[in-house]
């Protein structure tokens, strides 16, 4: 099973799939093409219209299909919200996304950042990307509500207090691609948040700006917010595409700010939001808006990072090692001993992961963990690997691999005496970790 972040992806088995949210929420789903709108009353799946084709609704769940999905439909996106309608979903306890096969067989979990004013949460999304169906975790929240979830799916909502019925807008033409406003006095709000904090200033990098650009142009030629545009490509592809390699990233992906000054209030509303903008780790930033012209909404990117260097990579796969021995010893077992065999496979897997953007123990052509191992010229004779992506720090990925039964073995597995660790940063996840054990 695997244990996702926001932005973390992974592909899905064939057939039916369930999707459970328990405690007092109320789920429901919108189904779309690659446009991001609703088409119809159809593609609007609540309590009080329960199915649609290829999706069902009962309680907490949502049975799908994605190959019964209506003529054209490419993604279907789950939202939760409170019972208690205009309820801030941050005085309930945080959702949790369970996805299992038509089996009930886990297939991946989701557990967003506890959301805090918002009332509305995007929870996740099926989608088909190259004729494969695929989840990607989301936890994008509005704190306008069903306002907010009318602007970006095309829903008609008469109010914020009842379920949403929808339908669908004329087709509109795309929006064209505004160049980048003057940002003046961003980067002086911002710094100012951060020294408030104890926090480095941060400079402006031209790499990150060419990214935050295209990628807030791509949100508004969708007509929505997302980690990833209609090209297929995300905003952490972008930005290595861009040619800036990090250790540590961040973003705030947002509409309905007016200027610079409203768009780092906007941040600085929330902890969660505001944690990244105020966060030490971070050296550079940038930020870019585009407005779509056709209903006047601006989408804001901001790009928070520090840059990938040899000691900076070092230090980071010492932390991972470093909470790794620390769960060990409190199971009594002795710490690992670090592989430079082992860590050049594990750092490679992790940049091969990133470049052809696949998540996988698994090559494309079929390579394993001992496979890999094996060519870096070790001659442990047990090996075990755990991967994952979308985690931005060595302690979040350690948790997570200590709250995964699976992964929480191979750490705790007395046989293993070495160990090698491997960070990237790019791909369609943001960030790649391996861990290969050996013995």
């Amino acid at each position: 099973m695997s244990e996702l972040v926001s932005g973390g992806n992974v592909p899905l088995p064939g057939g039916a799939l369930t999707l459970r949210v328990p405690g007092p929420f109320d789920v429901c789903a919108l189904v779309t093409d690659d446009s991001g709108t609703v088409r119809g009353d159809a593609d609007f799946v609540f309590y009080n219209q329960p199915t649609a084709p290829g999706a069902r609704l009962h309680g907490d769940t949502l049975t799908l299909d994605p190959n019964g999905l209506r003529a054209g439909a490419t993604r279907v996106t789950v939202v939760v919200s409170a019972t208690e309608p205009g309820t801030p979903l941050g005085r309930l306890p945080a959702p949790a996304l369970h996805v299992a096969d038509a089996l009930g067989r886990p297939l991946a979990r989701f557990a967003p950042p506890r959301p805090s004013q918002e009332t509305v949460l995007l929870l996740a999304e099926v989608y088909r990307r190259g004729g494969v169906w695929k989840l990607r975790a989301l936890g994008q929240g509005y704190a306008d509500g069903l306002a907010g979830l009318a602007r970006d799916f095309g829903v008609d909502v008469l109010d914020d207090t009842a379920p949403p019925p929808s339908s669908a807008p004329s087709a509109p033409s795309a929006p064209s691609n505004h160049p980048a406003p003057d940002t003046d006095g961003f980067l002086a709000l911002a710094n100012a948040a951060r020294a408030s904090a104890g926090s480095p200033p941060v400079a402006l990098d031209a790499r990150l700006a060419s990214a935050a650009r295209a990628h807030a142009a791509e949100m508004a030629a969708a007509g929505r917010l997302g980690a990833e545009g209609r090209d297929g490509v995300s905003l952490h592809q972008r930005v290595t595409a861009a040619g800036y390699a990090y250790l540590a990233v961040g973003e705030h992906l947002v509409s309905g700010p007016r200027t610079p000054a409203e768009f780092v209030a906007y941040c600085l509303r929330s902890d969660r939001t505001g944690r990244t903008l105020r966060d030490p780790a971070f050296a550079h930033a940038a930020l870019a808006q585009v407005t779509d012209p056709r209903g006047g909404d601006t989408y804001w990117t901001a790009l928070w990072a520090s840059p990938l260097t040899a000691d900076g990579l070092a230090r980071t796969a010492a932390e991972v090692v470093a909470l790794t021995d620390r769960e060990r010893a409190r199971a009594g077992l002795p710490p690992l001993a670090v592989d430079p065999r082992l860590t050049v496979a594990a750092q490679a897997h992790c940049a091969d992961m990133v470049a052809r953007g696949f998540y996988s123990h698994t090559s494309p052509e079929g390579r394993e963990p001992w496979d890999r191992a094996a060519a870096a010229g070790s001659s442990r004779r047990t090996i075990g690997e755990n991967i994952a992506c979308g985690q931005r720090s060595p302690a979040e990925v350690v948790e997570g691999w200590m709250n995964s039964p699976g992964h929480r073995a191979n750490i705790l597995k007395p046989a293993f005496t070495h160990i090698g660790v491997g960070f990237a940063g790019g791909g369609p996840a943001g960030t790649y970790w391996t861990q290969l054990f050996g013995a």
